[in-house]
């Protein structure tokens, strides 16, 4: 029977009690150590895991040499100086998106977790979920025709932040996502927003990726919003797909939609005609991201193969975050990734 992997984990929160739920089910994983700095999350943790050690500082469990792993699911401000102490003990680290606030400080990890050989995993929970890696397969097999433009909309009424902005708070997974699905990474990016509750903390943001294969990506977030909306849309010359992950069944939607280009015809009209076809609603088995995502930590862990979401594509989803707040604060001006 196979060691199971022993982790920690680093941060309890709203999301950090999704992982906890994911990883202490999984059964090649023992959950040894849990770390938050709320005495109200600590009490909590030790009446629901009384066999568990519970700490406020999560270096008193990092100590540990059963460790295997660390979980991160703090503030963001947190992740590097955590995920630094542990990779330089030589324990494999998973941290939730964004994977830091500075690139040099995650250029400093990437570069750390090769030096240790140790996994490296980010939070970008969009690359795993089936519907995504369905959406895939389409534009790789050429069913959807060369990619025109891609969008993608993640707003709701929803819990304002403190420190953090919608673009940081919610822009990660669909940036994660659009590049996983095109397979190439932006040259340039402008962006524009508001704040209307806090100063400098934008409510709303809407980002502009562009691409060097000419494909262009647009991404509105927003936490000020009368609809929960999380709908991406790809826009190809033959097909057109639609993820609607608010769809408790029917999320994946492919339309048999375009424009023929008309050979030897002397008017515009006639050379350009509109397609319109069946709309198709594919069967895809629809398992819980994190779940799947939790199952490829400990599988990079047992394997020591990186994860698709390793620190360098972690790294590239920062490089454009950063672009994005930038143009941001600069009404829009364009800025290189």
């Amino acid at each position: 029977m196979n060691e199971k992997t022993k982790l920690i984990q680093v941060g309890v929160g709203a999301w950090g009690r999704n992982l906890l739920r994911n990883f202490s089910s999984l059964p090649d994983v023992e959950v040894i150590g849990l770390c938050d700095e709320s005495e109200e999350t600590q009490e909590k943790l030790r009446k629901q895991f009384p066999d568990l050690a519970v700490a406020a500082d999560y270096r008193k469990l990092l100590d540990n040499l059963e460790v295997d792993a660390v979980v991160i699911a703090t503030p963001p401000a947190y992740h590097y100086e955590i995920a630094k102490e542990s990779l330089a003990l030589g324990k494999d680290v998973f941290v939730e998106k964004p994977m830091t606030l500075a690139i040099s400080e995650a250029e400093e990890l990437v570069q750390l977790a090769e030096e240790n050989k140790r996994i490296l995993m980010v939070g970008h929970i969009m690359e795993y979920h089936p519907i995504v890696v369905r959406m895939r397969k389409y534009i790789e097999s050429g069913e959807l025709g060369d990619i025109y433009y891609v969008y993608s909309t993640r707003v709701n009424l929803g819990k304002l932040r403190d420190v953090e902005n919608a673009l940081w708070s919610f822009a990660p997974h669909d940036i994660s996502m659009i590049t996983y699905l095109l397979r190439e990474k932006p040259t340039r990016v402008s962006a524009t927003g508001a704040a209307y509750l806090r100063e400098d903390i934008e409510d709303v943001s809407f980002i502009t990726l562009f691409f060097d294969s000419g494909t262009i990506a647009h991404i509105h977030t927003s936490w000020l919003d009368p609809h929960k909306i999380r709908r991406l849309t790809i826009v190809g010359s033959k097909k057109m797909a639609v993820l609607d992950d608010v769809e408790p069944q029917e999320k994946i939607r492919i339309y048999d939609k375009g424009v023929n280009i008309q050979q030897g015809y002397d008017t515009y009209g006639e050379y350009l005609s509109l397609r319109t076809g069946d709309i198709v609603i594919p069967a895809v088995k629809v398992q819980e991201p994190l779940r799947i995502e939790c199952q490829e930590f400990v599988k990079a862990i047992k394997s020591r193969v990186p994860p698709i979401t390793d620190g360098k594509d972690g790294l590239a989803v920062l490089r454009v975050l950063r672009a994005a707040d930038s143009s941001m604060k600069e009404n829009g001006t364009p800025h290189k990734c």
